[in-house]
């Protein structure tokens, strides 16, 4: 009895009145029954039974049937390939990269912002500039040390800082979050994970970039940029020296407030990471 490997890890025994065929995942019978030799024909009769078993076996008596044999073998095979593609597992969001600008518009209850973002993880910074719909130029400036600065560069002087239990986001924040299927936002097929019931993350299924957050207070991010690798000069960095001052009874530095970006996120860091 010869043998004929195959791709599959099995393979295939053929006789002089027997063939069979061995490879991963499936059992299937193929018993064949001749008809007896006083009917008009000889063409043989099949009974197939299929079940599943760590591996396939199909065997067949009559060496007549070998193309049926090998065209059941290709089916096999083609739905094998289908099954395991199945059972992959879910697609998990793409790492934010380490350094990147992004342009996002904000809509919460009709309230609109347009924000400049900057994100800086190798030197532990991130910066968003806000941009209120016919209102106020504001700063939001962050620190890995969990320091952030809320300020103005008008003739106002405005300064509000704050100190949370939590730095800038990682770039892997979204581990752990539950992937809900493919979704359609602002005209791209996403990928879509939910955080922690926190945050509802959209991702471009075929560039990987972020299209679209929605968080749980109702605020949506419309991505309208997303530059890989962009980076802010580090003058721009730099807090107005009246952030540090001292506490004033008309309005100065106020080290409870709590800043925009740390008010979305450090709910994800605080009691609710995976």
């Amino acid at each position: 009895m010869g043998t004929i490997r195959n791709a599959m890890r099995g393979h295939i025994l053929v006789g002089p009145s027997s063939l069979q065929v061995t490879a991963a995942h499936f059992t299937v019978q193929l018993d064949l029954e001749k008809k007896s030799s006083s009917q008009p024909t000889t063409r043989p009769s099949l009974r197939p039974s299929l079940r599943y078993s760590p591996t396939l076996w199909c065997s067949t008596m009559g060496s007549a049937t070998k193309p049926i044999i090998i065209s059941i073998f290709l089916l096999l095979f083609f739905f094998t390939i289908s099954l395991c593609k199945s059972r992959e597992e879910d697609p998990t969001p793409t790492p934010w990269p380490h350094q990147f600008h992004s342009i996002l518009f904000m809509n919460y209850s009709g309230s609109l912002q347009m924000i400049d973002l900057w994100y800086d993880w190798p030197k532990g910074r991130n910066f968003n500039i806000i941009q209120d719909q016919l209102g106020k130029l504001l700063y939001d400036l962050e620190w890995n040390n969990g320091t952030s600065f809320f300020y103005t560069l008008d003739s106002n002087k405005e300064c509000r800082t704050a100190q949370v239990e939590v730095g800038i986001l990682r770039p892997n924040w979204l581990d752990g979050a539950k992937y809900l299927g493919q979704r359609g936002v602002d005209g791209f097929l996403c990928n879509v994970w939910e955080k922690v019931d926190f945050i509802w993350y959209y991702e471009d299924v075929v560039t990987k970039r972020p299209v679209h957050w929605e968080f749980y207070t109702g605020r949506n991010a419309h991505v309208m940029t997303f530059e890989v690798g962009a980076v802010l000069e580090d003058a721009r960095w730099q807090a107005p020296v009246y952030c540090f001052e001292k506490k004033r009874d008309d309005g100065g530095s106020d080290p409870t407030a709590p800043s925009v970006t740390n008010q979305l996120f450090s709910r994800a860091f605080t009691g609710w990471s995976t």
